[in-house]
């Protein structure tokens, strides 16, 4: 026993020099290995950027190395690694991933990062604050607490009642919002469960986590009603909504809430949030269930609320004139968020920041908190008044979102929202000129100014406008509707495979972009009976600055020789 004691301190210093050189430390005189490595490891993500200007993806090979057959083999070491070997290795994992910050990358609502928000949730990683209480995050929790009022005042809430929670992307602010609203529609739902079928209304052009969140909350997807949407502006239509709610009322069902989508994730259209408001106030559920809530699934579109204090007369900023308008229209029909209940927020969308920083933000602090409130646990104090345990669903929450969202708004201000939507914008109008110009080419959502663009582009000598009209319009039509959507789908593919082998027009490579399989129904198909009377379209989204109406020409040239070679294909076939 003695020899064993003796030899305890040796064996001790050996394992624990082992352990503390696998750590970071802010206690080291000479400067620390991760220090060191994230030098490293930036040497090497500068040399995953493409030679020449190559494809938007990174590094030099398109190709997918994944063995999905072999991969679960795969063993943990028996010896200590060297970090640097494993830097190496994660960096080769990026090798032909999408590069969102490359000029032709434009397949969805995917940004590149902003600088404040990546160094401020690499403090996060390095620190480990836990936004779960006071006690584990400190100073930190002013990150979401000010995120809360900083997007309150955006708003136009009251600031001081209001209140929010970074979550898990906009899937987390729908679950919570799905959430929040059973809590408060059927009384004593959260002790003895869901036991009313009450409906989560939303239009047509909804995000699809809608089936996800009620699925998960227990609600059950089929509890989901679709509003018919207007094939023109793709927003509620505010007439079916309120059929809707007095054939419900009728059979005392109740709503749990209405989901207005600001800013649908194919067309950038805004639902009528002061109509839908004006109907639940006149609607209301019978007693014995509480209110409907409203809420704002605003992920996609938000951040256009910083226009609210452009001035337009001046145009500092210098915008194209002609785009002005647009502007105005997309914040106003922000602006009228203020009479939701509860608004989603994503950071790693509308506000250029990285995965995953979303916010679920409430107007009413109190009554959100007071119907989530659970008992404590024995293990946790009440170090500070912030303690969002009481109440959050999850109990590990990462300050990395937080600190992301909360950097990104520091360190745009409303200006740096202002010009990187203006230079976003002015690219979409690059764009959309050219459309016009080209006979077998039709923007389809015209009336959206966002940060999308969805056309269709039809074989040569088809004049484009025309033959959409008729296939948006006339169910006699439907067969050519069918057609056209096939050649959107393969022009869009074929896109894709080029964009993966690294193909050139014109001696430049190809974008990076996709297309939609359901951007709106057709006009005799409003009620979504029949699963094909949809529209395709090809999308472009444009979610970084580093884009040129120069540009443009070039991603509408490839489009026309992707349309030609599937059309050549089709003919030699």
């Amino acid at each position: 026993m003695n020899n064993i004691n003796e030899s305890s301190p040796n064996k001790f210093r050996k394992f624990q020099e082992i352990a503390n050189s696998l750590f970071p430390s802010a206690f080291r005189d000479k400067r620390d290995a991760l220090s060191e490595n994230i030098v490293n490891a930036i040497d090497h993500i500068n040399r995953l950027r493409p030679e020449n200007k190559g494809p938007a993806w990174l590094g030099n090979n398109g190709d997918l190395a994944i063995d999905y057959q072999s991969i679960k083999t795969a063993e943990i070491a028996d010896k200590l690694s060297c970090c640097e070997d494993v830097i190496n290795e994660t960096v080769a994992l990026f090798n032909g991933m999408p590069n969102w910050g490359h000029p032709l990358a434009m397949c969805n609502t995917i940004p590149p990062g902003n600088t404040a928000s990546i160094i401020a949730g690499i403090m996060a990683q390095v620190f480990s604050p836990n936004m779960l209480s006071g006690e584990y995050a400190w100073n930190v929790q002013r990150a979401e607490l000010e995120s809360a009022g900083m997007l309150a005042n955006l708003v136009g809430w009251d600031a001081q009642r209001a209140g929010g929670v970074y979550t898990y992307g906009g899937s987390g602010c729908w679950t919570y919002h799905v959430k929040y609203a059973l809590t408060r529609v059927l009384p004593n739902s959260r002790e003895e469960g869901i036991r009313t079928d009450a409906k989560i209304l939303c239009s047509q052009q909804a995000h699809y986590t809608m089936m996800n969140s009620t699925d998960w909350a227990g609600l059950g997807m089929n509890n989901v009603i679709r509003i018919k949407t207007d094939p023109k502006t793709n927003a509620m239509d505010l007439k079916d909504l309120e059929s809707v709610l007095i054939a419900l009322r009728m059979q005392n069902i109740p709503v749990a809430s209405v989901v207005c989508t600001m800013g649908t994730t194919d067309a950038n259209a805004f639902d009528p949030v002061a109509g839908v408001r004006r109907l639940l106030d006149r609607y209301r559920n019978a007693a014995p269930y509480g209110r409907a809530l409203l809420y704002c699934d605003a992920v996609t579109s938000w951040s256009w609320l910083a226009f609210q204090k452009y001035d337009f007369t001046r145009n500092p900023l210098q915008f194209t004139e002609a785009l002005l308008p647009f502007m105005k229209n997309n914040y106003r029909a922000l602006q009228n968020m203020k009479y939701a209940d509860a608004i989603g927020f994503d950071f790693h969308k509308a506000g250029f920041a990285p995965y995953i920083s979303s916010m679920f933000a409430y107007r009413d602090a109190s009554e959100f908190e007071t119907l989530l409130q659970r008992p404590g646990s024995a293990y946790l104090q009440s170090r500070t008044e912030y303690n969002p345990y009481d109440y959050t669903l999850e109990a590990s929450r990462a300050a990395t979102g937080a600190l992301a969202g909360w950097a990104t708004m520091k360190y745009f201000g409303y200006e740096g929202f202002q010009a990187i939507l203006g230079t976003i914008m002015e690219n979409h109008h690059a764009l959309r000129n050219l459309l016009n110009t080209e006979s077998a080419t039709v923007c389809v959502n015209a009336n959206d100014h966002g940060m999308v663009t969805l056309f269709r582009i039809y074989p040569k000598g088809v004049e484009a406008e025309q033959q959409y009209q008729q296939e948006l319009c006339d169910p006699a039509w439907k067969p050519q509707l069918l057609a056209h959507n096939q050649l959107t789908q393969d022009i869009g593919n074929k896109l894709y495979q080029w964009f993966r082998t690294g193909k050139q027009i014109n001696g430049k490579f190809t974008p990076y972009m996709s297309f939609t399989t359901g951007f709106c129904v057709t006009e005799y198909n409003r009620d979504a009976a029949d699963p094909e009377a949809k529209v395709y379209a090809l999308k472009i989204y444009i979610m970084n600055t580093h884009l040129t109406p120069e540009l443009m020409k070039h991603v509408l040239d490839c489009v026309i020789a992707a349309r030609d070679e599937v059309v050549g294909d089709a003919v030699r076939f």
